[in-house]
């Protein structure tokens, strides 16, 4: 099944299930039909917290938590080194001045961690009424009795990682694709965009982030996840401002002049160095389908020299393995794919598509410095068909490219894809397991930088 017409499929089965309230879905080009999102009226009586944590944005030294909530609320998180938290310490959400409440989703940034440590956390929130500046009282607090856990990153992390991308709200797709992410039990799980279809809701941001209709409510509150965003994951009113659902990393935790790049990340765990990238919209800034609302081209730009500087970290360089992460391929084998550089308006007819297959400009704006830094691997998506591509002249990495939220076993190569890494005798393993036929599609293995 395309891109396309898994796309127009997913969002008929939304309609379908009666759930919430209608609110725009696709483009006309991918198959326009109404999404239903699901509606959240907090009240009185309905619970305060609705949802599981969820850890975000690993790291050496932060993790970010974030969950539901369905009224006005301060949120808070209570953590410490102790598993019965008789060392706790509370963050409140938001950043330096005042708290962030807020009647949807609280997000919490736990910095000044310490490196490969086993942290122990639990969430809570006060039930703010609030009529004006200085009318404002606490009409009740939630706080979890469950305690969860997590581990900062750093060299003494265990090397062993899982990779999810094109999710597309697919929960027929998601669901087994989560409960084999649980089963291996990663160190850490990188979302590789495309979680979203076109969202114009936060409610619709909460059903896929927070309460996904998935077995394991709990999939993130112990395992931490970065995220690459896909192109998908920039459309829709809401998804402008995904942040206010999947956090950007604190300020102080970027350089003023990457004050925008917020989903870059660079982190170490154990053996590996991970690099994020965003490869951003699919179609040119130039197409007047968005009408001039993607300004894409500056912002892989500013990546680059995010990167420069990023691979030149200590921790990144000197780790034996180093593997990238980006949504959109750098490369791809077939000339009638669409490299998505088609001046203006991304119609060319010897491509079959209007719209990026894979990414000429980023892999000349970022492919020297992966090469040049000793990349491996980089791990990719979009396509909805697993492939792996083997180093060439062009590059010195290899790139697999994750399937897509397929489960009909009717096109080769279309389904969904756990991709897993993890060091084990002096080696990287990485296992494609393939989540429609329940096996292991294949196996690869990554020797140590020289």
């Amino acid at each position: 099944m395309k891109r396309r017409e898994f796309l127009r499929n997913a969002a008929i089965v939304a309609a379908s299930s009666g759930i919430g309230s209608i609110s725009p879905a696709l483009s006309k080009e991918e198959g326009a039909v109404p999404v239903v999102t699901p509606s959240l009226e907090g009240t009185e009586e309905a619970p305060l917290i609705d949802s599981e944590p969820v850890l975000q944005n690993y790291a050496e030294t932060s993790m970010g938590i974030a969950f539901s909530v369905t009224d006005w609320a301060n949120g808070y998180v209570i953590y410490g080194e102790k598993s019965d938290l008789s060392d706790g310490k509370k963050v409140w959400c938001g950043g330096y001045r005042m708290t962030a409440m807020d009647n949807e989703v609280i997000q919490v940034r736990l910095t000044g961690l310490k490196p490969y440590t086993l942290y122990y956390y639990k969430i809570g929130a006060d039930r703010i009424e609030y009529k004006d500046g200085y009318h404002i009282r606490i009409t009740g607090n939630e706080e979890r009795e469950r305690i969860y856990s997590f581990r900062t990153a750093g060299k003494g992390a265990k090397a062993h990682f899982c990779v999810i991308n094109d999710t597309h709200a697919s929960w027929k797709a998601v669901n087994p694709t989560i409960n084999k992410v649980m089963e291996l039990q990663p160190t850490c799980v990188i979302w590789n965009g495309d979680a979203c279809n076109t969202e114009e809701t936060i409610a619709a941001q909460k059903r896929i982030f927070l309460k996904p209709e998935i077995d394991r409510k709990d999939f993130a509150a112990n395992i931490p996840y970065l995220f690459c965003p896909g192109n998908h994951d920039n459309r829709g009113m809401a998804n402008r401002h995904l942040e206010r659902v999947w956090m950007y990393r604190q300020p102080e935790e970027r350089q003023a002049r990457d004050w925008d790049l917020g989903r870059n990340f660079a982190v170490r765990m154990g053996e590996i160095a991970f690099i994020g990238l965003d490869t951003a919209e699919d179609k040119l800034d130039t197409n007047p389908k968005f009408c001039n609302l993607f300004v894409s081209e500056p912002y892989r730009e500013a990546q680059q020299t995010w990167l420069r500087d990023a691979l030149k970290q200590p921790e990144i360089k000197s780790a034996p393995y180093l593997v990238a992460f980006c949504h959109i391929p750098l490369y791809d084998p077939r000339p009638d794919m669409n490299p998505g550089d088609v001046y203006p308006e991304d119609v060319d007819p010897k491509y079959k598509t209007n719209f990026a297959e894979w990414q000429r400009t980023c892999a000349k704006l970022w492919g020297p410095l992966l090469d040049k830094a000793g990349c491996q691997l980089l791990i990719t998506a979009h396509q909805h068909v697993y492939r792996l591509d083997q180093p060439n002249e062009e590059h010195k990495w290899m790139q697999i490219v994750g399937g897509g939220p397929n489960m009909t076993g009717k096109a080769e190569g279309h389904y969904p894809t756990v991709i897993e890494g993890e060091v084990k005798d002096g080696k990287l393993h990485i296992t494609i397991h393939n989540i429609y036929k329940g096996t292991i599609q294949e196996t690869v293995t990554i020797s140590k930088k020289r």
